[in-house]
């Protein structure tokens, strides 16, 4: 069910990109972001997840509703880095996937048309790769509790966006984005882990 959900969300984040592209007073650019991403964890014994630092790259559509208010979904593929501490041992954990967040843009624009602007809004991701290098696991296919696969492949969540950009179509953003969904394909007992990232980044609007 959360896998569905999470492809369901992906979905309609991919409809809402189509529909803003065709709307008037739209503009396509480019970002690259620097990340950290790690788990919060829960009745894990043994566990502890640190910062790691990543990179994503993708596009974005930006399309001005009115002058104070726009909407932009973006287009992300990341790479994710962090370690697992497993009962003291250091554990390097990467992930590769894509993730969707659609953002409601509040923004002041000035008369150069330079903006600031925050924005707020749901995101889908669904990973690709996730391995525990260390050990040589795979969390997706051959580390298995249960009979199933350690992680879920599917995630949705809230993201958070504050940025300025200027009137030639530079953009600093900075961005955080907190998972809904337990990562855990099959907890035990009430254990969870949630993803939860912080992204620093430079974006170009055309």
């Amino acid at each position: 069910m959360k896998r569905v959900i999470s492809v369901a969300t992906l979905a309609v984040a991919l409809v809402v990109l189509g529909l803003t592209s065709q709307a008037q007073n739209t503009r396509f650019g480019i970002k690259a972001e620097a990340n950290m991403s790690n788990f919060i964890l829960d009745d894990m014994a043994g566990w502890k997840s640190e910062f790691g630092f990543g990179a994503s790259v993708g596009m974005m559509v930006r399309t001005d509703l009115s002058k104070y208010f726009a909407i932009q979904p973006d287009v992300l593929f990341n790479l994710k880095k962090s370690n697992f501490k497993i009962d003291g041992t250091k554990n390097d954990f990467r992930f590769f996937g894509m993730e969707v967040p659609v953002y409601a843009v509040f923004q002041l624009v000035s008369a150069k048309n330079n903006r600031a602007f925050i924005g707020i809004g749901p995101y889908g991701q669904v990973g690709f790769s996730a391995k525990n290098r260390t050990q040589e696991q795979d969390y997706y296919k051959n580390f298995i509790r249960k009979g199933n696969s350690f992680m879920q492949i599917g995630d949705v969540g809230c993201a958070v966006m504050i940025g300025c950009e200027f009137g030639f179509g530079l953009q600093i953003n900075a961005s955080y984005k907190y998972g809904f969904l337990n990562q855990l394909n099959e907890p035990e007992g009430d254990a969870f882990m949630r993803n939860q990232s912080v992204s620093f980044g430079l974006g170009f609007r055309f």
